[in-house]
């Protein structure tokens, strides 16, 4: 497994249907979590979720993908060097 970074994974959610799908992941690499901060932002109906994790590359790529793929979820990662 490679070497711990720090990173950032910023998540639009634009469906709040899938919502508990969401939830599931993230908690799914909750032992790598450092922080989560959620904004419901309803005027544009959509919650804005900040997971701040520190984890291995393989696992931070697992988990922007997994939301990547959930119909109605935008995630973007920044990573530390």
């Amino acid at each position: 497994m490679s070497e711990k970074r720090l990173a950032v994974v910023s998540v639009l959610v634009e469906d709040r249907s899938v919502s508990g799908e969401v939830n599931k992941t993230l908690s799914d690499f909750g032992e790598y979590a450092v922080g989560r901060m959620g904004i419901p932002y309803r005027d544009k109906s959509v919650n804005v979720i900040c997971f701040v994790m520190d984890a291995p590359v393989e696992e931070i790529n697992s988990l922007s993908g997994k939301l990547g793929m959930i119909p109605g979820v935008r995630a973007k990662v920044i990573m530390s060097k």
